[in-house]
């Protein structure tokens, strides 16, 4: 049996928590100046909306979190990805809106208990959650993992491409589409990391001699580099999905 209780409720898992959901993350993604802007604010007004999914026996599986926002339910009104979705929900708080969406904005599982389908559990987990509160519409925007291998790709083409079960090639895309979900738009520009040469060699790794446009490990599209300027920046692409 599996529980998903607010992260506020466990302090005793934030410690692992901090370690154990970032293994899987590139470095780079942590460095979005944008969403630095929103984070404070955001633990503040939705504390309820963080979890943990954590076994009968007390060991943690899982985290993931999200915030409220208000949507008219057209592809049109998506916020631009996950760091807009994030201004959106902390503006719109601030301004009075109602919301009626909730936005999961990330989840993890723990390396070691990966491949048993507790990714699946977790988004049942809060989806049900968010409905039970009062927010009847859940969207994502998904960071495909497999498309890291195909950066050159426009998000728009690799969303579109299937197994012949018709299933997303994506085993991200796909494990939503098996809960119900449905490809909604590309977020061509869900979040921007900027950083000086230096840094994005440490979050890579790698050395970039000559300005250019480069591939790095984990990206889903390019690094342009700009070494006059001293200045690199990756846009990062996700997929719009919207959960029945």
């Amino acid at each position: 049996m599996y529980e998903l209780i607010p992260v506020a409720d466990g302090p005793q898992y934030d410690e692992e928590a901090e370690q154990r959901f970032v293994e899987d993350w590139p470095e780079f993604i942590f460095h979005d100046v944008e969403v630095k802007k929103y984070r404070d604010r955001r633990l503040e007004y939705f504390p309820e909306w963080e979890f943990y999914l954590v076994s009968s026996d007390h060991r943690l599986i899982a985290g993931c979190w999200g915030v409220p926002i208000a949507w008219d339910g057209t592809v049109e009104d998506l916020p631009g990805g996950f760091t807009d979705t994030l201004a959106r929900s902390v503006t719109s708080y601030e301004e009075g809106v109602v919301p009626n969406t909730w936005v999961l904005m990330a989840a993890a599982v723990r390396s070691d208990e990966q491949g048993q389908g507790h990714s699946s559990r977790v988004i049942t987990a809060v989806r049900d959650r968010a409905v039970e509160s009062g927010l009847p519409q859940v969207i994502a925007p998904v960071r495909p993992t497999l498309k890291s291998r195909y950066p050159l790709t426009p998000i728009e083409t690799f969303m579109t491409w299937s197994r012949p079960d018709g299933l997303p090639l994506d085993p991200w895309l796909r494990t939503h589409v098996r809960l119900g979900a449905q490809i909604l738009a590309p977020a061509t520009a869900s979040q921007t990391m900027t950083g000086t040469v230096a840094e994005w060699e440490k979050w890579t790794d790698m050395q970039f001699p000559s300005s250019g446009t480069y591939t790095i490990p984990a990206g889903l599209t390019t690094l342009s580099i700009d070494r006059s300027a001293d200045h690199g920046i990756y846009v990062e692409p996700n997929v719009w999905m919207r959960h029945a």
